[in-house]
């Protein structure tokens, strides 16, 4: 088949380190089908465009996958820019896409929303197989985080758009486990039937993982002491990811071979830096940001990885984030703290959460973690690694092909 994957942020992964498309790429072109993915040229939370000059749009082929890029002007934060940037893009999609032969199938994702409504309208005029894939609930997303209230204007507009996406589509692809409660709550369950609606979350290149973890060890003497009990966070440390939690929470942890390791960055980072020093928290430690090929090998080495966030009413739905399934590749016990039923962690014994959130309780779940019996943390490592394998993209891959193939071929 011909298939095409349309997702405004999806550039090659050296750019952005959103890889989903990618690896579905990979492992549906390793199953002979031909795959070309459609994004914008501006590389999200940077100033970096793909495309500097007029041109129109360009073709990559990077580490044997098609990109087609279309030019749009940069953005800078989630404002006016941005929103012009999302409507370019879905506004140039159609006439870059007219010059390429027809695809059997179109699998359009959103966020945002605009693009992925593009795709679907795309499928229809090309009579192929058109799927929605929903990484983020929009306009639900903005709610949540109070960006604007369920009456707002531009809200209700998005909502109009998502209920049109999900009937108009021939399936719909979710990211969390949970979405159809969503449309119960919106009352959609006649005008979007359950059994047009399927569930494959993120997952971890399993095979990658392995290698990067073989070749790309971090020296840390941190890591290397077994003396530690090393409690690891990866990822941005931004005001959404709630870092000050954290450091509440190891000011509470009793056991004192416990140490908080935290490698990324973000525009939080100096002033949780300087707290650590005024508040005299010696058991955290930031160890500043890593090529994402060299994460392997760090987070390999800990006792506990931390899955934590700023918790919002969405994730009752489920949770997607990228960095617990290399947590599971890692065969090391997961903590998080997001109150839902659909925890992955939790569903394959890979870990334990914290669902009343607080810097004690949180604490109280570490100093739990660090007195396990060896046997319990055996038997929390298996499962986690399994995990894994559960969530190898090959599998989703496999999922996604399921999908597409499920539904009935057009004249």
């Amino acid at each position: 088949m011909r298939i095409w994957l349309i997702n405004h942020y999806a550039v090659p992964p050296q750019y952005y380190p959103l890889a989903r498309q990618n690896y579905f790429a990979k492992n549906l072109m390793r199953l002979g089908h031909e795959v070309t993915i459609f994004a914008a040229s501006t590389v999200h939370n940077s100033d970096k465009n793909l495309i500097e000059d007029d041109t129109p749009y360009r073709e990559d082929v990077v580490d044997g996958v098609h990109y087609v890029l279309i030019r749009c002007k940069g953005y800078h934060g989630n404002g006016a820019s941005r929103i012009l940037n999302m409507l370019e893009f879905a506004r140039k999609l159609p006439g870059v896409c007219d010059k390429y032969p027809r695809p059997d199938a179109i699998v359009a994702t959103s966020m945002p929303p605009m693009s992925c409504a593009a795709g679907i309208k795309l499928a229809r005029k090309y009579g192929c197989r058109g799927i929605a894939e929903i990484a983020d609930l929009w306009p639900e997303s903005i709610i949540a985080y109070g960006i604007a209230g369920p009456h707002n204007p531009a809200v209700l507009w998005l909502r109009r758009l998502e209920k049109w996406i999900y009937t108009r589509a021939d399936a719909v692809v979710f990211t969390v486990e949970g979405a159809y409660d969503y449309i119960k709550e919106q009352h959609w369950e006649k005008e979007v039937p359950r059994s047009k609606v399927y569930y494959i979350n993120n997952g971890v290149d399993l095979e990658l993982f392995d290698y990067n973890k073989e070749h790309f060890r971090v020296e840390d003497k941190d890591l290397d002491d077994p003396e530690i009990f090393k409690v690891v966070y990866t990822g941005s440390i931004r005001r959404v990811n709630g870092l000050g939690l954290l450091l509440d929470a190891a000011k509470a942890v009793r056991d004192p071979r416990v140490r908080f390791l935290i490698w990324g960055d973000g525009d939080e980072r100096s002033m949780l830096e300087q707290r650590v020093k005024d508040e005299n928290i010696g058991n955290v430690v930031f160890k500043g940001r890593v090529e994402k090929k060299f994460v392997p090998s760090i987070v390999s080495r800990a006792d506990v990885n931390i899955a934590h966030c700023i918790s919002t009413p969405v994730d009752r739905y489920g949770i997607s984030f990228n960095k617990m399934f290399e947590y599971f590749a890692a065969g090391r016990i997961v903590l998080s703290d997001f109150p839902t039923q659909y925890n992955p962690a939790v569903q394959c014994g890979a870990g334990i959460t914290v669902n009343d959130v607080s810097p004690a309780n949180i604490a109280a779940a570490v100093d739990k973690l660090a007195s396990l019996p060896e046997e319990e943390r055996r038997r929390f490592e298996e499962n986690s690694r399994a995990a894994a394998h559960k969530y190898d993209f090959k599998n989703l891959t496999s999922e996604l092909l399921e999908v597409i193939q499920s539904i009935p071929e057009k004249e």
